[in-house]
């Protein structure tokens, strides 16, 4: 591990909650594809599959922000606890139906059930900021270290899932996915020493969404049609080695897309950025849309995971920066939640344009199939260049820097 990296794992704590964090995250990579797995294991239906992959990250889209702003104003510790429960008993429910033959609505009913699984990402992006909110240079290698993270999930999550639901049993990858969230976000929820200052709702003061922040909706917009970008990969990317006779090779080839950001955002940690994060942002942004028109070209596996490998070198790099721009245009008090809401626009976006995929698929061939991850790629950069002013003008007041607000933490903590 490089010098930055180090140093930022020199706070006490930052060791323990990140792997927490890594475990709690597992299931963001191998419980869509676990479920879709299942239940095509199980009845051969393809289309229930997808529709209830589906159910599951909008569930996710809708609950993820409140369950974050409940956070933000009651804290980690006691809000997770209870919304890891009431997924983990979904999912259950999902898996005995699935198992045991039960009508098509009781599996939709627990499948949006269980979507409220928190964004563990964005509680340990929370941490970070905790920590380092006054050592920029800290901060971003931080970010960097959570984006690789990220990937280290969805270049593991999915072969794992996959692979224990064709190996073991057709419910092993969810119920797995299920274990790894409970024993993450138990043991993250354990560690109050890291765990970021609640900011409780002033009586007679609207709490409001931290959606309000215009340079937030810039950034949530622009992640709709990042995720779409994701959503036709994955799509498009199994359609296509399965017309090449290769059906197994997909996730290995959708590896090297994870393995060039999480190699991006290795890098990216180790530089000290100087200029406006806003045009890095928009850059990065511009980068993953052009990096979508080579994908149209490729005419056989080898070629597209060449392809998707140097696609993914955009990724990371754009996701620590939009973390960085949501630090800046969210009130320290509703940070958690503004994290959240990024997150939920990407699956948002991923539904949108693995539906959009699947249609393309039907009718064009996965050759063709991949001009719906172009065009998710030059919508993207359309609302990044008009929305580019939006990010230019950061919060007025970002709170939380005072000496009240210390004494606070300090207070919290050793409680």
């Amino acid at each position: 591990m490089s010098s930055p990296y180090r140093a930022i794992f020199a706070a006490p704590g930052t060791k323990s909650f990140s792997v927490a964090g890594l475990l709690g995250r597992m299931p963001l990579s191998m419980m869509g594809i676990g479920i879709v797995t299942m239940i095509s294991q199980l009845t051969g239906r393809y289309g229930l599959a997808g529709a209830l992959s589906a159910t599951l990250a909008m569930s996710a889209a809708v609950f993820g922000p409140q369950i974050s702003r409940l956070v933000d104003r009651h804290g980690q510790s006691r809000v997770l606890r209870p919304a890891t429960l009431v997924a983990a008993v979904a999912v259950a429910g999902l898996l005995v139906c699935a198992q045991q033959g039960a009508p098509d609505w009781t599996l939709f009913v627990f499948a949006a059930g269980a979507g409220t699984v928190p964004s563990v990402g964005s509680m340990i992006r929370a941490r970070w900021a905790a920590i380092y909110r006054d050592s920029p240079r800290e901060l971003h290698t931080a970010y960097s270290w959570e984006s690789i993270a990220d990937e280290i999930c969805f270049i593991f999550g999915p072969i794992a899932s996959i692979g224990l639901s064709t190996a073991w049993f057709p419910e092993a990858g969810p119920l797995i996915a299920g274990v790894f969230l409970l024993v993450g976000v138990f043991w993250l929820t354990a560690q109050r020493a890291t765990e970021p200052v609640p900011h409780p709702r002033e009586p007679g003061k609207k709490g409001g969404s931290a959606l309000k922040s215009r340079g937030l909706q810039v950034l949530v917009a622009t992640f709709v049609a990042t995720g779409a970008i994701f959503g036709s990969i994955d799509v498009v990317t199994v359609a296509f080695a399965e017309e090449q006779g290769h059906k197994a090779a997909a996730s290995l080839v959708l590896a090297a897309y994870a393995l060039g950001s999480c190699l991006a955002g290795a890098v990216f940690g180790l530089l000290h950025l100087k200029g406006s994060p806003t045009k890095r942002w928009l850059l990065g942004v511009c980068a993953m849309a052009v990096s979508m028109i080579p994908l149209q070209l490729a005419g056989n596996l080898p070629f597209l995971a060449v392809a998707l490998f140097v696609a993914g070198l955009a990724v990371a790099p754009t996701m620590v920066t939009t973390m960085a721009l949501v630090e800046q245009h969210v009130p320290r008090a509703k940070l958690t939640e503004g994290m959240t809401w990024t997150s939920t626009g990407l699956a948002v976006g991923v539904s949108l344009g693995s539906s959009a995929a699947g249609w393309a698929v039907d009718g064009m061939g996965a050759d063709a199939a991949y001009v719906v991850s172009v065009v998710a790629g030059a919508l993207a950069a359309a609302v990044a260049f008009l929305g580019y002013r939006r990010l230019g003008r950061p919060a007025p007041t970002r709170g939380g820097h005072g000496a009240d607000e210390r004494h606070h933490e300090d207070e919290h903590r050793l409680a």
